[in-house]
């Protein structure tokens, strides 16, 4: 039943209305915009090796720049939420696709030290850190 209400939380009716304040969405806003500028330089690469992928990197560069104003502008609970399930995402993507051949990115398995990567990476993993401690806590 906890489990349930925590649901409820993070995305029940309230979450779009409860605007935290939080000192974290400065921490957020910056992470999701670092994970952002560092897709920009591979968008063009993929387009051409892997379309499929420069597209989703072109969508994720987006929804992240989106979620970087937002945070600055109105955290709501809902907004934390979808920070850390997109950045959770892109971090499981870097994780298959360096553990499993994916479709014209073969090259990629075993390429776990790729500097934008592990800045991505670690971005995401802050955004995520941010949007948990951002549903906590209050006023900035």
């Amino acid at each position: 039943m906890r489990q349930m209400a925590w649901f409820n939380v993070m995305f029940g009716p309230t979450a779009i209305s409860t605007v935290h304040r939080s000192r974290w969405r400065w921490v957020l806003s910056g992470a999701a915009a670092a994970s952002a500028v560092g897709h920009v330089p591979v968008i063009e690469p993929h387009l051409s090796e892997a379309p499929y992928m420069g597209v989703l990197f072109m969508v994720f560069t987006a929804i992240c720049l989106v979620i970087s104003s937002a945070a600055l502008s109105r955290d709501t609970t809902a907004l934390y939420s979808g920070a850390a399930v997109i950045c959770g995402l892109g971090i499981l993507t870097y994780i298959a696709t360096r553990s499993v051949a994916f479709p014209q990115l073969q090259d990629d398995v075993g390429n776990w030290t790729e500097p934008l990567g592990i800045v991505s990476v670690l971005a995401e993993a802050l955004v995520i850190v941010a949007a948990l401690k951002g549903t906590r806590s209050s006023t900035g």
